[in-house]
């Protein structure tokens, strides 16, 4: 036996009003909450449209309340590159576990913008097809963001919080005070004694990658003056080739090394250790970052950057953007976070030669099967 089976039918504002016996201007008001003035609607009447949005399971549009001036408590989340690659995992899962949470706590839903194309290498969060405005703010992620559209959006007073600092006037940000950290750490390791400092950093503009390099930059300013920001080896990398770089950090007779991932300095770490050079007595190791989700086996010497609280006060301040009670005060659009730091393992005193990571020949590289 066959069966028709039609659709069911969509429940509109004109169907709830049919079935509470009131008008659909009267369903508007009490789902938009805007009963006041002429507009004023009876307990009895409003109670009577609920039951009927209760009984229905109605849910609105949530373009027609943008449209109609009217918040839906979701909040758009857009990563300037891709967030879900096995790479970008432990960049981006303590940032989206804060929104998550955040959101969570303030009664939000939560909307991933996939669908931006790719320019340059680059995603493009305003391209023709967007659907920005289909959440009542945005929030955005990158160590990279594109300033132009940044401008835009501050342009068309579209309510969105940048996750990180931004060189770009009247971007609502909060951000980590990596430049802080960032330069304690080198301070640590000047009084200790090191004096010749090598840095791998990564080749990028960010602002929060030009921010740990003015903590090392500025540090050495001001504990050594030009001569020591001159004696810094500083190798820009892409992570790419490691070992080219594991040997340009022991031909530049650096006692410390200030590596921007966790992840390169664990490698670094064995690549260490299948040399003959012991961390931290013949080369000293201060990464930037925190371990991946899986741990790290090496107690580095690091900032702990509390990505998942930063996170979370960026989701916290754009519900307060979005609250037409609360007033945001201009200073509070820009929240900067203390950075800690952990002790860790691989920072002590030089050794009396001063160059040891240099003294020992690398190993010669294995004849391939």
């Amino acid at each position: 036996m066959t069966t028709s089976q039609t659709p069911p039918r969509r429940i509109t504002q004109r169907r709830i009003a049919e079935l509470a016996g009131v008008s659909q201007a009267t369903v508007s008001l009490v789902l938009n909450d805007k009963a006041d003035g002429d507009a004023r609607i009876p307990e009895e009447t409003r109670e009577r449209v609920l039951k009927v949005l209760r009984e229905t399971g109605y849910v609105a549009d949530p373009a027609a309340r943008r449209l109609a001036g009217v918040g839906n408590k979701i909040l758009g989340v857009f990563t300037y590159e891709p967030a879900f690659p096995t790479e970008s995992q432990d960049f981006y899962a303590p940032l989206l576990s804060g929104i998550e949470q955040a959101a969570e706590n303030l009664g939000c839903d939560l909307l991933l913008f996939t669908s931006a194309p790719v320019v340059n290498g680059t995603r493009r969060l305003l391209h023709e097809h967007n659907r920005l405005r289909l959440a009542d703010g945005c929030l955005l992620l990158g160590v990279e963001m594109d300033h132009a559209e940044l401008e835009r959006l501050v342009a068309d007073g579209f309510p969105f919080v940048a996750v990180g600092r931004r060189d770009v006037e009247g971007v609502p940000y909060v951000a980590i005070d990596y430049t802080s950290g960032t330069a304690r750490l080198v301070g640590e390791a000047w009084e200790l004694g090191h004096r010749r400092f090598a840095f791998l950093h990564v080749d990028s503009r960010g602002e929060s990658v030009l921010d740990r390099r003015a903590g090392v930059l500025d540090e050495l300013a001001r504990r050594g003056g030009d001569a020591a920001v001159a004696d810094l080896v500083a190798i820009p990398s892409l992570g790419d080739d490691l070992e080219r770089d594991w040997a340009a950090i022991r031909s530049s007779g650096a006692t410390v090394v200030v590596v921007e991932t966790a992840e390169w300095a664990e490698r670094l770490h064995g690549f260490a250790e299948r040399d003959g050079v012991d961390v931290p007595r013949d080369l000293g190791m201060i990464v930037l970052s925190e371990p991946g989700r899986a741990g790290g086996r090496v107690e580095f010497t690091r900032l702990s950057p509390p990505r998942t609280e930063l996170a979370a006060a960026a989701t916290s301040l754009l519900a307060r953007m979005l609250d037409p009670d609360d007033e945001v005060g201009e200073a509070e659009l820009r929240q900067t976070l203390p950075c800690p730091t952990l002790e860790g393992t691989t920072l002590v005193a030089p050794a009396a030669s001063g160059t040891p990571a240099a003294s020992v020949a690398p190993a010669a590289p294995e004849a391939s099967a």
